[in-house]
């Protein structure tokens, strides 16, 4: 159980920092990007070419997130221009049509031409005991960064000008727009981030089990369950809702298996909407 425990709150942890890229996007702008699983993947198979051309594996890395990052800024400039136009509703069923057009585009491709290619870091050393029991290294690596990354989020969200900018148009566009912030701007920035969010997820990620081209609506999948159960637009929230869905994920699948987990999954989420639509951490309207 314990063994359990510890591997949910890695994968909790992963989870948390995925779903923060997906709720400031939606709490920011009303998009629902089904893509965003996509720009995962795509950020590991750029990693793994830059590792095939001989890169060292930071360097690489690097390489990976900015990929991510110019992937969010190209669908802000393209695809989701037309999205943009729209409001309430609209919007939020237009993302979703286009931004599945783009994943289903990027899956096929991915698919066709690159079939088996999938990014997996391997971290030196054996496992080291914690609380009894052997947790690899690379889990224990894949974790410090998560953390790191997501104090980082928390900081800026909190402490820097830019960081309240987007604070203040999740909680009033109107008011925002009135002392001179841009919301357009403000979610463009959002996108280039969210990208290199998901690419770090995916990096991190490929420490503890491959990242290959096909993870990508699964990663989409559990991204939108965290935020949901988290709530839109907050970050604490999904680092919460992340530890505890990856854990109740973990104790799930070894007790009952892995597909009965996601429909756990799935169940807490539907319990979350009808008891509390904003989410745990979420600001009720």
């Amino acid at each position: 159980m314990i063994a359990s425990i510890l591997d949910g709150i890695v994968f909790g942890l992963q989870l948390g920092l995925l779903a923060t890229g997906l709720s400031l996007m939606y709490g920011l702008g009303g998009i629902l990007n089904l893509a965003y699983g996509q720009m995962a993947v795509v950020s590991a198979v750029v990693t793994v070419f830059a590792i095939d051309a001989g890169l060292p594996v930071p360097v690489a890395a690097v390489v990976g997130l900015a990929t991510g990052a110019l992937v969010g800024l190209v669908l802000d400039l393209t695809v989701l221009r037309p999205v943009y136009a729209q409001r309430g509703e609209a919007r939020v069923l237009l993302s979703l049509l286009v931004s599945l057009g783009v994943a289903l585009m990027i899956d096929g491709f991915l698919n066709w031409r690159y079939p088996l290619k999938g990014l997996s870091i391997r971290i030196a050393g054996g496992p080291v005991e914690i609380l009894g029991e052997p947790m690899l290294r690379g889990s224990l690596v894949a974790s410090g960064i998560t953390i790191v990354a997501m104090g980082a989020l928390l900081a800026f969200f909190r402490f820097t000008t830019l960081g309240r900018a987007v604070r203040s148009v999740i909680e009033d566009e109107q008011g925002a727009r009135l002392v001179g912030i841009d919301p357009r701007k403000m979610l463009r920035l959002i996108l280039v981030l969210s990208g290199a969010i998901a690419g770090l997820v995916a990096i991190t990620r490929s420490m503890v089990t491959p990242v290959d081209v096909t993870a990508g609506f699964g990663i989409t999948v559990f991204a939108l369950i965290v935020t949901v159960v988290g709530g839109l637009g907050s970050v604490a929230g999904a680092l919460a809702a992340g530890i505890v869905l990856g854990v109740v994920n973990a104790i799930a699948a070894t007790k009952i298996g892995t597909f009965m987990s996601l429909v756990i999954l799935l169940v807490v989420a539907a319990g979350t909407i009808l008891v509390r639509p904003a989410g745990l951490l979420g600001v009720e309207e």
